[in-house]
Formats: structure tokens, C-alpha cells, sequence
């Protein structure tokens, strides 16, 4: 079996977006809408959103899972206050709730949090619980940065995240770094502000002792790790500096690492510098680089072609980056989808 661990509902009926600019529109007068119950997205509207898009890529592909949460640049949380991200990732999630019931063999759903810049990171608990125990989602997407590029609230390390981190190690589930839109113009969303967060947050964990105090605490890193790989010998010397002795027993039993690394020679830097044990299988199709590299004729996402032309990848190695990573990592997929 092969599992998907990062794909996001980017093919969501239009009517999602519309509803969304109208809540953003009327942010200072709430009272003209609109409703949630404006809302009219119907299960054949959502089959052919998945079924003409994602399924069609992931049939072609041979993925049979793919943890699906709500669209990562849509999650705009810089955008008005606690009450409209509350309101708008509950429509998100109850969204991708439909399609994890509507195709239960092929997706199983991670959740958007309704965080907001300076509030209270406990506010999102109650959505975090409902997706997870009532929806049965298997983990969650934590933004590091909800201001939008300008990083205004404190590091992963702070005493800030605690309520989030407890209630993921009770639940048993982990998290997604990942950030949404930029709104800071010298920071390009999918080019920049990504990556920028995934190596700032993998920095913000070994300057910190954060692992000691929720030592089952996991967090999923995507797009590669950033510029992590490529710098490993940089942040060795770096733990080296602060007296360190060991990055991979500090960091390597917390923190995994996504196929989301669009080229050959990318994801053999990642499988040779990184431990085969974390790293997961992940395409974001669709997600941000969706067309055909001109110099092999493939899709660029088609990130199950590079893991299976990795030659120092034995046959086990190439089964626990598919699946059994997955199934370790996002341990409640295995009441989901049994092995």
C-alpha cells in the first residue's frame, strides 16, 4: 500500500471560495453574512471534485491513501479575528470530512486549526477534539506563523504551544508545520514563506528543550524539510556549538520528513542525508508545482517515480517511506485503514 501523508482539498467547488470572500468582505459588519448555512455544496459537487483531480492523479500513480486536510493557503489566518477563523476552518473541516466519507479506501482526513495572530492557542482545542474524535482525523496542520509572514507570535518552543502539544500527545496525533499565505510582499507563499517556515521551525526545535518536556510529541515537516537536508552539516555544527552532542537522538525521534521535493536529485539528497525511519511519502498533488517538467516528460509532483528510482533504496526501505512510516507516525490511520 502506498499513503499519501500530505495532500490538501485545493479542487474544493468554487462556491467554497465565493463563500470565503464574502466572509472576508464583510469582516467589519458580520450582520450581512454570510451564513454558514449559505453554504450549498452538494456530495455529487464534491465526488466530481475528487474524482476528476485528486483520485484520477492517485489511480494513475498507484497512492491508495492520502491524508487530506483543507487547502494550506486558504487557511488565511492573519484574516480577521478568533471568530472567523473559527468559523471558517469548521466549514473547511466538515468539507474534507465529506470526502473521507464519500471515498473512506482512499482519504482520510487531518485538521485545520482556527488559529488567530496573539489568541490563545487553547481556543482551537475544541475544533482539534471534534475533528479528532467525532470526524476521525488522524492528525492536524499547525501554522507556525498565523500572522502571514511577519512571524508576530512566539516559537514552537514557547510555553504558548503547550495546550496544542498536550493535547496532541493525549490524543495521540501528530502535526503538519505548515504555514499559509504570505502577506508579506518580500516573502513568495509557495517559493519562500514554506520553505522559510519548515527550516525555521526544525531550528526553533534544536535550540530548544522542547522534546524533553513532550517527548511524544511528533511533528511532520513538509516540502523536504526546507533547506534542512541540503544544511545538515550546518545545524550538526550548530548543536556542536550549543553542546549538542547528538542531533539525531535529540531531534530524529520527534521530527519526520516529507517527499514533497520536486526533482531526482532532491530526493536522493534527502534519502541519503536523512534516516530512512522519517521520511514519509507525500506528492501535495494538487499543490503548488502542477505542471510537466519538460526534461522528463513526467508531472513534477509524481514524487512516487523518484522514490522508486532511488537505487541505494532496498525493497523494506522503499515499504516504510510508502506506508509504515505513515502508519507509525499517523498512528490512528491503522483504526482507518487496516493494514
Amino acid at each position: 500500500m502506498i499513503i499519501d501523508c500530505h495532500g490538501h482539498y485545493t479542487t474544493a467547488p468554487k462556491s467554497l471560495k465565493a463563500w470565503r470572500d464574502a466572509q472576508v468582505a464583510n469582516l467589519s459588519t458580520p450582520e450581512l453574512g454570510p451564513k454558514v448555512s449559505d453554504l450549498k455544496i452538494s456530495d455529487d459537487e464534491i465526488r466530481e471534485s475528487i474524482e476528476q483531480n485528486q483520485l484520477a492523479r492517485m489511480r494513475e500513480r498507484g497512492i491508495d491513501v492520502t491524508i487530506f486536510s483543507p487547502q494550506a493557503s486558504f487557511m488565511t489566518h492573519h484574516i480577521g479575528d478568533f471568530n472567523t477563523s473559527a468559523t471558517w476552518a469548521a466549514i473547511c473541516n466538515e468539507l474534507c470530512y465529506r470526502v473521507t466519507q464519500l471515498f473512506p479506501k482512499h482519504f482520510v482526513g487531518a485538521a485545520m486549526l482556527p488559529q488567530s495572530p496573539g489568541v490563545d492557542i487553547s481556543t482551537c482545542l475544541p475544533e482539534m477534539r471534534k475533528c479528532i474524535n467525532e470526524y476521525g482525523f488522524v492528525g492536524i496542520n499547525l501554522n507556525p506563523d498565523p500572522s502571514g509572514g511577519y512571524w508576530r507570535d512566539p516559537p514552537l518552543s514557547n510555553a504558548y504551544w503547550h495546550p496544542i502539544f498536550a493535547e496532541m500527545t493525549a490524543l495521540d496525533v501528530p502535526a503538519m508545520i505548515h504555514v499559509s499565505t504570505s502577506c508579506n510582499e518580500c516573502f513568495h507563499t509557495t517559493g519562500a514563506h514554506y520553505l522559510n517556515a519548515d527550516t525555521t521551525a526544525f531550528m526553533q526545535c534544536l535550540t530548544s528543550d522542547l522534546f524533553e518536556k513532550f517527548p511524544k510529541l511528533r511533528f511532520l515537516i513538509p516540502h523536504g524539510g526546507g533547506a534542512v537536508p541540503y544544511h545538515w552539516g550546518r545545524f550538526r555544527g550548530l548543536a556542536q556549538d550549543m553542546n549538542i552532542p547528538d542531533l539525531n537522538q535529540k531531534l530524529l525521534n520527534n521530527i519526520y520528513f516529507d517527499t514533497c521535493v520536486y526533482h531526482q536529485p532532491g530526493i536522493n539528497l534527502l534519502t541519503e542525508v536523512i534516516p530512512v525511519k522519517n521520511i514519509l511519502f507525500a506528492s501535495e498533488t494538487f499543490g503548488a508545482v502542477k505542471d510537466i517538467d519538460p526534461d522528463t516528460g513526467f508531472y513534477f509532483d509524481d514524487t512516487r517515480r523518484y522514490i522508486v528510482e532511488v537505487k541505494s533504496l532496498s525493497e523494506k526501505d522503499r515499504s516504510m517511506i510508502f506506508e509504515g512510516n505513515a502508519r507509525t507516525v499517523f498512528s490512528r490511520i491503522n483504526f482507518r485503514i487496516p493494514k
